[in-house]
């Protein structure tokens, strides 16, 4: 990778690479733009097999929270930090050290909680910086209100493709039943809809067929399932030149982050293949609607209405794909990048003024 090049490219202001030896800690954070306001991404704690996959995780996904936040918006900017490290080798020692990385930026960064961190670790966090949310979680925590988002999104989606509303009866296969997951197949069986599941976790898949009486089929066949709508909730990458060819859904409407492994290549495969995409960051976009309303002062009626907005973005961004003949997540790009050019115009009058 070369480095300058790709930070560059991808327009990001800046990376902090946090090393220390007492205690041993490797994290990156990644600054991707603050136009509208500081950036605002979750930290993730996970073995990387070397540093520059960790760093290409964190610039993508620090560069999806500012399209997250534009989207949605919300007065954020984006960010995202990770912890190179195994689960089991995380300490409080590790998370303080991190903390203090944290406190460095003076609010250039706020983050919350991702992969392996957990709420009690925000906790030890916040014992060296204030910059970091999730800590009291008023509302319960970011799942319940990402999945509300993404069960949204599923119904804009269907109401785009099919010109119904009405659910019932269709079939979902649900990729990942962690929290997010979880509560996504809660909404969607109140809804009539049948569930196709996998997991790598036998116990969660077996918790998902008694509860709502899905299906559960492996790991490695969830893609190629007879089914009307594909709902990745797991890690990204997972539309790729591989499993698209496997994809019956005519949707794809789900939780994680970064789903296509190339964004250019596989979007237009999409379209090739004549299905629907909701871009992640738009769908996904629960999780910062909460920790930003739990930074402010959480007030459940103002949630919950950003949240609503999940399902009227998605509909614009499917009717400018339409109308531009571009993909899905082309159109949500060009949504964010004019509320983003917006928001750097208005603070240079601001400046000049």
């Amino acid at each position: 990778m070369q480095l300058f090049e790709t930070v560059r490219e991808m327009g990001h202001e800046q990376i902090l690479y946090c090393h220390g030896k007492n205690p041993d800690i490797r994290a990156i954070i990644a600054i991707h733009d603050t136009s509208l306001g500081p950036a605002m991404g979750a930290t993730r704690l996970y073995p990387y097999v070397n540093e520059e996959a960790a760093l290409k995780d964190a610039l993508r996904l620090s560069r999806g929270m500012t399209y997250k936040a534009a989207c949605a918006n919300i007065p954020a900017g984006g960010g995202k930090a990770v912890i190179i490290a195994n689960p089991e080798d995380k300490t409080d020692e590790m998370l303080r050290a991190y903390g203090r990385f944290v406190e460095s930026l003076k609010g250039r960064f706020i983050t919350g909680q991702d992969v392996n961190i957990t709420p009690q670790d925000v906790r030890i966090i916040k014992q060296e910086t204030n910059y970091v949310v999730g800590v009291e979680e008023k509302s319960g925590g970011p799942a319940p209100i990402t999945a509300l988002g993404v069960f949204l999104g599923i119904k804009a989606a269907v109401e785009f493709r099919w010109q119904t509303k009405n659910l019932e009866g269709m079939t979902v296969a649900v990729q990942g039943l962690g929290n997010v997951g979880k509560n996504l197949c809660r909404h969607l069986h109140e809804h009539g809809i049948k569930l196709i599941v996998a997991d790598f976790s036998p116990e969660k898949t077996a918790e998902i067929k008694n509860l709502f009486g899905a299906t559960v089929v492996e790991p490695d066949e969830i893609y190629s399932q007879n089914v009307d709508i594909f709902s990745p909730c797991a890690m990204g990458g997972i539309i790729n030149s591989q499993t698209i060819p496997q994809l019956q859904a005519k949707i794809i409407a789900g939780a994680a982050n970064n789903q296509l492994d190339n964004e250019r290549l596989h979007g237009q495969r999409l379209v090739e293949k004549d299905i629907l995409y909701c871009p992640d960051y738009v769908i996904n976009a629960g999780g910062i609607i909460n920790v930003y309303n739990e930074m402010i002062g959480y007030e459940e009626d103002t949630a919950f209405k950003q949240v609503n907005n999940i399902y009227d973005t998605l509909l614009a961004i499917f009717d400018i794909a339409q109308q531009q003949s571009i993909t899905t997540n082309d159109a949500s790009k060009r949504l964010a990048d004019e509320r983003i050019m917006k928001a750097r115009i208005s603070k240079n009058q601001l400046i000049a003024a």
